[in-house]
């Protein structure tokens, strides 16, 4: 399932939400290229979905969820990358 959380990460005048997938990075990047993200926004495990284009998203099917869910699904699919391992070498 492709999920999103709100929009409250602030960088470059916008606001930013995270666009995962609790199944594959397969299915992740199948919705993205659909729904014309840049594959540049992508960040070890998720995609950088600015304000902007966050209920579009929705409206095509991505989940709505919180952050602490958002986390938690991404974990339990075993698709999250730790901070200790965006650090490791060869990344």
């Amino acid at each position: 399932m492709i999920l999103i959380d709100q929009p409250m990460w602030p960088a470059h005048d916008t606001l930013w939400a995270h666009l995962v997938s609790d199944v594959s990075l397969e299915e992740l990047h199948a919705f993205a290229a659909a729904h014309g993200l840049p594959r540049r926004s992508f960040d070890h495990d998720h995609y950088d979905v600015p304000e902007s284009r966050h209920a579009d998203l929705v409206r095509a099917g991505a989940h709505l969820v919180s952050n602490r869910d958002l986390v938690v699904r991404l974990r339990g699919s075993g698709l999250r990358v730790t901070q200790r391992e965006r650090r490791a070498p060869g990344r």
